[in-house]
């Protein structure tokens, strides 16, 4: 199924430091990392929540279930909510042609290099406010073939991304504009040499998760030639 292959795909280039697969449930848990590399993912009909949760507990941290839509059980949004799960953070998973992507971009490629630089990850930084050794350590953690992208201008560089390829396809991961920078096409720069990046490694398909509430963004995504393919959201205990 498309939708379990790209968010498992999602997975791997998003590796959490501690991962159990119990079925088809990947339990995660990755201290210093963004909130969501700790979710798990619920990728069978199975009734595994108390083990999510007996993990969970073991690792001493909250408990956060990725729903998606004919991945997970139909019932386990329903049966969290009666367990006292919050729900938040509604997404969206997106897909685009990797070559429709670089008819759209329309502007010039941004610089790609295999390994994030130290302006890399300042830029990155500078938007996310998250940490960045934690950061390096994710990164150093990703198996499949990457590429960290960036637009410069006046020699700063003020806007980054990355991809990983898996299998045909090449997920877009932490796209981070500089806010004097927004709107000037530097976004574009950086998803254009990321799509010329995985049209080079016959990965001809692109995928990205983004916030639903993100306006700018989708627009931007939906200028390039994405389309959104389903929505998803979390289920959270504290």
């Amino acid at each position: 199924m498309l939708l379990k292959t790209l968010q498992e795909y999602a997975a791997h280039a998003q590796p959490a430091e501690h991962v159990e697969e119990a079925g088809g449930w990947w339990l995660r848990h990755s201290p210093g990392d963004a909130w969501w590399v700790s979710a798990v993912l619920p990728h069978d009909r199975e009734d595994r929540v108390e083990r999510a949760e007996e993990f969970c507990a073991e690792h001493g941290s909250g408990v956060r279930f990725q729903i998606t839509p004919g991945v997970c059980a139909d019932d386990l949004d329903l049966r969290l909510e009666d367990r006292g799960y919050t729900r938040g953070h509604d997404m969206s998973l997106q897909i685009a042609s990797t070559a429709e992507v670089l008819r759209h971009a329309d502007a010039d490629a941004g610089a790609v290099t295999p390994r994030p630089t130290d302006e890399w990850l300042a830029a990155w930084q500078k938007v996310t406010k998250r940490d960045v050794s934690a950061e390096r350590d994710l990164l150093s953690r990703v198996e499949h073939p990457s590429a960290y992208a960036h637009a410069e201008v006046d020699g700063q560089v003020v806007a980054v991304g990355r991809a990983v390829a898996e299998d045909g396809w090449a997920g877009v991961f932490g796209m981070a504009t500089l806010p004097h920078a927004r709107g000037q096409g530097a976004a574009r720069s950086v998803l254009a040499a990321l799509a010329s990046w995985a049209a080079a490694r016959e990965a001809n398909h692109l995928y990205l998760q983004m916030e639903k509430a993100n306006t700018t963004a989708f627009r931007l995504y939906e200028r390039t030639g994405f389309r959104e393919v389903c929505t998803y959201h979390y289920r959270i205990r504290a």
